[in-house]
């Protein structure tokens, strides 16, 4: 913040991000200031500023001023670790400013006291809000507290089995002693019980103990969310719902034909699968499960695909440093995870979903923290400064819709098919177009067509086959 910035601030009024107080401002209420500010999204600490019309009254002894500022800095518990504060100079007159960083790595706390921001207040933290800030930053762990009401019968052992068969070198036998490791068991009154993390890995129905704890899928014709659409709530353990929600990205995201450098054309998907999987992977891995109520989002729209996570990002993570720093709030989540495949733990992916999505000359990722979670979104438009650009790819536009009527991507494949100059077709050129799909998936997607009045069916059994309803 340069001081021009700094004072434009400070005419704009205090706020969350921003106070100040007089030189003479006793050591607990700067203290109070930085507690605060630490434990919401940081901020800025000017001393020399009195009054709520930013009276610049300036600082004598700065030496002082610095001073104070690192015992209050002391006080707090744990000692708060921040840059050192400036000496800087507004209309001429000397002020001393402070900055606590966002994303600080504890919860901060003063005379006992846990404070945030609350606009322009420092107001005291709730036992609830405490404990969620004290999960999203690691100080307490919601993975490893017993999950309420439940036992060893609510756990699939043969998934467990698998899991261990799968890590090689482990004894049947020590399926309870790797889980109680790992963090999936603990130990109460001399019996083993689930972990939360236990049930959301191994359970047999999750949802019961721990609700919120789910993705809803669901594909909307247009960009915004609107009465059509196909929707999906996919349950079950974690590793489940991965799988499901990979086969509903196969499903629903739009194929186009791209034509690259060699003017070979090869199908595929309007986002890189790797890059839509990742990023549900990383909403599965690293969402705050103690938010119950609440599930993960995966929304598919005409123009963008957006994955939106209960809790915010986790310890020192920001929107800033979200491609080189690595935290976790589920560290056993992501260890089983990294485990079965689904995690390369020397990093969660951010990186890559960006090296994705240039490589095919989209838009760039975008991240967000909302007021109560995280969004991520993909883009299916090209960067615009690879428009033209000799050697790019060029592909067939998704459009979602026909005629104003909705359509998934196999149906608009097999109207596709029918513009091309074919008079027909059948189930058998429906699944050369899409291989990877079901044979009663096929069926059911020409059916509706014919539902949907754009098909008419023609013939029966094996003869049959589907033309353009005329009228």
């Amino acid at each position: 913040m340069t001081v021009d910035d700094l004072w434009q601030a400070v005419k704009n009024g205090r706020n969350a991000r921003l106070d100040w107080l007089a030189e003479s401002a006793p050591i607990d209420a700067i203290a109070a200031n930085l507690t605060a500010m630490a434990n919401t999204q940081g901020g800025t600490l000017v001393i020399g500023i009195v009054g709520p019309t930013a009276t610049l009254i300036g600082v004598r002894d700065v030496e002082n001023v610095l001073d104070r500022l690192i015992q209050a800095s002391l006080s707090i518990d744990p000692p708060l670790i921040i840059p050192m504060p400036r000496a800087l100079r507004l209309n001429d007159r000397p002020v001393v400013v402070a900055q606590i960083p966002p994303g600080m790595p504890h919860v901060y706390s003063l005379d006992g006291r846990y404070l945030i921001r609350s606009g322009t207040d420092n107001s005291p933290l709730k036992p609830r809000e405490l404990r969620r800030l004290m999960i999203e930053r690691g100080e307490v762990s919601f993975e490893t507290d017993i999950a309420r009401g439940a036992s060893l019968d609510d756990l699939d052992w043969e998934r467990v089995r698998a899991y261990v068969a799968g890590l090689g070198g482990i004894p049947d036998s020590g399926a309870e002693t790797l889980l109680l490791r790992r963090g999936c068991l603990t130990e109460q009154d001399g019996r083993l019980r689930p972990t939360n993390a236990g049930i959301l890995l191994f359970g047999k129905d999750p949802q019961s103990f721990l609700r919120g704890a789910e993705i809803t899928a669901a594909r909307f014709a247009g960009e915004t969310m609107g009465d059509t659409f196909t929707k999906q709530d996919i349950t079950g353990n974690l590793p489940e719902q991965l799988r499901r929600a990979e086969t509903f990205l196969i499903d629903n995201l739009r194929r186009g034909v791209h034509i690259g450098k060699s003017m070979a054309r090869a199908e595929s998907l309007e986002y890189p699968l790797e890059a839509a999987r990742e990023l549900v992977v990383n909403a599965v891995a690293h969402r705050d499960y103690s938010i119950t109520g609440d599930g993960i989002r995966l929304f598919i729209f005409r123009d963008r695909m957006e994955v939106i996570s209960p809790g915010g990002l986790p310890g020192p993570v920001t929107i800033d440093n979200i491609k080189e720093e690595r935290f976790s709030r589920n560290p056993i989540i992501v260890q089983i995870l990294s485990d079965l495949g689904y995690i390369e733990r020397l990093g969660y992916g951010v990186d890559r979903v960006y090296d994705l999505m240039r490589e095919r000359q989209l838009r760039a990722p975008q991240f967000e923290e909302t007021s109560g979670g995280f969004r991520a979104v993909l883009f299916n438009q090209t960067e615009p400064q690879a428009a033209g650009k000799p050697g790019s790819e060029t592909a067939t536009p998704y459009f979602g819709e026909y005629r104003g009527i909705p359509v998934n991507p196999r149906q608009e494949a097999a109207i596709a098919f029918l513009n091309s100059g074919n008079s027909r077709i059948t189930n058998s050129d429906l699944q050369s177009l899409c291989p990877d799909v079901h044979p009663e998936t096929i069926r059911r997607d020409l059916a509706d067509l014919v539902t949907k009045n754009i098909l008419k069916k023609l013939g029966e059994k094996r003869g049959s086959y589907y033309v353009f309803k005329t009228d």
